[in-house]
């Protein structure tokens, strides 16, 4: 349970469900990253797949960003490359995936959730899913999923995020954004609203959808090496004595 889980169901219509969770607030330790990833990649990759749904479990906090207890364990450069090319590897597993995925938050996304979320074609959320881009606090910076946060809100919204990082935005300024396509009252009406869009989609000629979402993604071909490139940034500054303090401080409270 520790180590957190991710499970998958496809319909006979042929949608597919990826849900992750992690017992702390479904943050996304390296381990889990990596299985996230490679589970968006085969199950897009599958033959009844038509659509995917991106999700997690729990009510309040939809993804949490890096696992702080990772992170202070980083002791050199390769080690901070690798645990930051976990949420490239969650990104790129995405864009690169020829199917079309909706994304469900139903609560807060945080850092490197903000960037989840970012990542999925067509995203629904709740009125408490608000989001944080908090890694400055941490003396670190969203790099990573910076290409992804910015594709979508534009470059003013994502340095708004990432500058004024002990804040939160509401569900409805991250909608009026474009990170949002629609917020919902409840979970209820989220789960509704997911589910008929995901048999609307899955009625539809797959080739097109394969043909659009190439189209929607055009122009991000170099984020294999962009993002590892970002990954490195955040990897060399999680070394520092400030990132460490600062991390400390973070858990203590």
């Amino acid at each position: 349970m520790q180590t957190g889980t991710v499970t998958t169901h496809t319909t006979p219509e042929g949608i597919a469900t990826i849900s992750f969770f992690h017992p702390s607030h479904n943050s996304l330790p390296g381990a889990l990253l990596t299985k996230l990833a490679d589970t968006i990649t085969q199950v897009g990759q599958q033959a009844a797949t038509k659509v995917i749904i991106l999700k997690s479990e729990g009510a309040k906090t939809f993804c949490a960003g890096a696992s702080f207890d990772e992170l202070i364990a980083i002791e050199n450069e390769a080690q901070g490359l690798e645990f930051f090319s976990g949420f490239a590897k969650v990104i790129n597993a995405c864009r690169t995936s020829s199917k079309i995925i909706i994304g469900r938050v139903q609560g807060k996304a945080i850092g490197g959730g903000v960037g989840v979320a970012a990542a999925t074609d067509y995203c629904f959320a709740t009125a408490q899913a608000s989001v944080k881009l908090s890694e400055l606090v941490v003396g670190i910076g969203p790099f990573v999923v910076g290409p992804a946060v910015e594709r979508k809100i534009g470059v003013a919204a994502y340095a708004q995020l990432a500058l004024d990082a002990a804040e939160f935005r509401s569900a409805t300024w991250a909608q009026q954004r474009g990170l949002y396509a629609e917020v919902l009252d409840s979970e209820e009406a989220l789960d509704a609203a997911v589910q008929a869009f995901a048999h609307k989609l899955a009625a539809y000629n797959p080739e097109a959808l394969t043909d659009l979402k190439r189209v929607i993604w055009a122009g991000t071909e170099h984020w294999d090496q962009l993002l590892v490139e970002r990954a490195a940034i955040s990897g060399r500054l999680v070394l520092s004595d400030f990132t460490r303090q600062a991390i400390r401080q973070f858990k203590a409270k």
